[in-house]
């Protein structure tokens, strides 16, 4: 499994195309074998995001899982809706953690976003820092997109300038929300 993760961060890390990895994947274990694929991919300018970690409500006060505890890495976590900011209940939070999208409401912990269906025709709700890592890959993918020349740093400024704790650091929920209409405007 842990080679197979590898193998395809190098696949991708070796093929021009792809700017941007969304990794919902996490271990609260260290991998040289994973870190590998994810040097390797990094080193070719690749903007890997990755998961903070989502656990059951009994295992979410764990710091932020590997590989998302990476520099390498932009690592996510998903919030509730509202004013404050509160982590999503099973969502991991910490020092790692660069941005942050909203994947919960407040008043109903049972209550994430809508998406597909899972099967047959009846939309879901789904939630946690994966959800959340692919809407910032979302994002991501948007902003570079107004100029693809941009490097991975000058997408990943974009993205921070457009935040809501932009020009500081939150140290559980790092930049904060991103305005992706602010972001590739």
């Amino acid at each position: 499994e842990k080679e197979g993760v590898r193998d395809a961060l190098v696949i991708s890390g070796n093929d021009s195309q792809v700017k941007i990895i969304s990794m919902s994947i996490g271990d609260v274990f260290y991998s040289s074998t994973v870190a590998d694929g994810v040097f390797y991919a990094y080193n070719r300018g690749k903007m890997l995001l990755a998961a903070a970690g989502t656990s059951l409500s009994w295992t979410s006060w764990y710091g932020v899982i590997f590989p998302a505890n990476m520099a390498q890495t932009v690592a996510v976590t998903g919030i509730r809706d509202g004013d404050s900011m509160q982590r999503c209940h099973t969502c991991h939070d910490g020092p790692e953690v660069d941005f942050v999208a909203v994947m919960q409401r407040a008043s109903n912990t049972d209550r994430t976003s809508l998406t597909l269906a899972m099967s047959g025709s009846t939309p879901a709700y789904v939630g946690g820092s994966s959800a959340a890592t692919a809407t910032t890959a979302g994002i991501a993918a948007l902003v570079w997109a107004t100029n693809p020349s941009q490097s991975r740093a000058q997408v990943l400024q974009r993205m921070k300038d457009a935040s809501s704790f932009y020009p500081n650091r939150d140290n559980n929920f790092g930049w904060g929300t991103i305005n992706a209409a602010s972001a590739v405007e």
